[in-house]
């Protein structure tokens, strides 16, 4: 199934859950925890308060060699979007800046492939929460102390306190 023909079937619009295809077009699904809305929104509003310029999203397709895969966030500076424009279905490369957040459905070999698949497309840094709120950062290279891009982002998110 191509990913223009999954955003736009009436029966797949409204569920609850993350939607992302393979590399043979099968739909993957993952359902969503209020603890990850919780945490991406946290993330993207900390990001948009540090971005000088360009835009963070939510829920962002990225078109891979295997197939669509949405980053729960992502930072995309201003020569990124004159390049690509915001009106895409699926981005054919990735935001500079893309995170994932960890749920019980996910394994470390999946959250690992992801972010190769990232970097392959574009990505320059792979930022990754644990269900704890823990922060980890990579760049194509390997895993850094913190965001190179971003250095004032902290290395945790804290939800549990208000």
């Amino acid at each position: 199934m191509e990913w223009r023909e999954v955003v736009e079937h009436p029966s797949l619009r409204d569920l609850p859950f993350k939607i992302e295809t393979n590399e043979w077009g099968k739909i993957m699904m993952a359902p969503a925890s209020y603890a990850h809305g919780v945490y991406q929104m946290e993330i993207a509003g900390l990001l948009k308060s540090l971005a000088k310029e360009g835009r963070v999203s939510t829920e962002c397709p990225v078109q891979t060699s295997k197939g669509t895969r949405v980053a729960d966030a992502a930072w995309a500076s201003a020569a990124f979007h004159k390049k690509h424009g915001i009106r895409k279905l699926a981005l054919p490369e990735s935001p500079e800046v893309v995170v994932e957040i960890e749920s019980p459905s996910n394994s470390s070999a999946e959250l690992q492939e992801k972010r190769l698949l990232y970097f392959e497309v574009g990505a320059k840094e792979f930022w990754l929460c644990d269900e704890d709120g823990n922060m980890r950062f990579f760049n194509p290279q390997g895993e850094l102390q913190r965001s190179e891009l971003f250095r004032e982002f902290p290395g945790h998110i804290a939800i549990d306190v208000m």
